[in-house]
């Protein structure tokens, strides 16, 4: 049967959907195996085995986290050679993204970038030109790289706990030889709101909030959802670049996406247009956002978004 390999990075206390996204796209590829670097709780362990996962790598070397990316694609390497998956799956951040392009030069494997999909012949579907186009792609090589993009496939029920057999893998011993070091981390403070591409409810503010994210971030705790924003509001400073939904930026598909003062521009279409409902808040009636909302407020956001969440405050009682 062949394997699947998904690499997972610091899986923390527990799996993020973008983890089980790629579980069940390795699922369907045949039989799923996964390397992890970093902490591995029990509880996370047990949650591989209930999704598919029937062998768990991890890196002799405990110290990948002090460098950046190099050493951990040589330690992908290795279990690819070990287990002989065919398919490698990872996130499509921009780590992943380096990794997979560092992976691929050493196995000399074809790779995808952008993933949405993937049939069970391996063809992988990707999201193109802001999201304008999907189109298919199939790599020739022995061994196939792909990075997924969070919230693009429907995640399989967990089935009975089986656990996976545990084998750990010699990192090569030059892997860190020439890579750069990591000299030196700043703790990002805690909002106590959800993760912005894994939240069911996502608030976003563009140029249109002209610098004051208040009623966007009161709003967004009532609802119990993250905060998102536009290209023009982080690169003005008024919020920080994670919050960026985008083509440059996250991608996000919640269950409902609120869009205030975003123009929705093609770029920023790119992150949220896959988002089941979709409201838009917005002075201008000819805002090309409105060609995607599901509901339109035409209406000067400092009025609408306040008056709305004293409503669901209300209901909520």
């Amino acid at each position: 049967m062949a394997k699947a390999l998904v690499f997972i990075d610091n899986p923390g206390a527990a799996l993020k959907k973008s983890s089980l996204e790629l579980l069940t796209i390795a699922n369907s590829l045949g039989q799923a195996v996964v390397a992890v670097n970093g902490e591995l709780h029990d509880d996370v362990a047990a949650a591989l085995g209930a999704h598919g996962a029937t062998v768990l790598y991890r890196p002799s070397a405990t110290d990948l986290d002090d460098y950046l990316v190099a050493p951990k694609a040589a330690y992908l390497a290795a279990v690819v050679a070990a287990s002989g998956a065919e398919t490698v799956l990872l996130e499509n951040t921009a780590d992943g993204k380096e990794i997979a392009a560092r992976l691929g030069v050493k196995l000399n494997a074809g790779v995808i970038t952008d993933v949405v999909g993937v049939d069970a012949d391996g063809t992988a579907h990707k999201s193109v030109l802001a999201g304008s186009y999907t189109t298919t792609a199939k790599a020739r090589t022995a061994v196939a790289v792909l990075t997924v993009k969070p919230n693009s496939v429907d995640v399989e029920a967990p089935a009975a706990a089986g656990t996976p057999e545990a084998v750990t893998i010699d990192v090569p011993a030059d892997a860190t030889a020439n890579a750069a070091r990591v000299t030196g981390r700043a703790e990002k403070p805690a909002s106590g709101r959800p993760e912005l591409t894994e939240a069911r409810i996502v608030v976003a503010g563009g140029r249109g909030v002209d610098g004051d994210f208040g009623p966007l971030e009161e709003l967004a705790d009532a609802l119990g959802g993250a905060l998102g924003a536009s290209r023009a509001a982080t690169d003005a400073g008024w919020i920080g670049h994670d919050y960026q939904v985008g083509q440059t930026g996250k991608t996000v598909s919640p269950q409902l996406y609120i869009s205030a003062g975003i123009s929705g521009a093609i770029q920023q279409k790119a992150g949220m247009q896959t988002s089941k409902v979709i409201v838009a808040i917005n002075k201008d009636a000819e805002s090309p956002i409105f060609e995607i909302a599901d509901f339109g407020i035409i209406g000067d956001l400092f009025k609408v978004v306040p008056q709305a969440t004293e409503e669901i405050k209300k209901r909520k009682g």
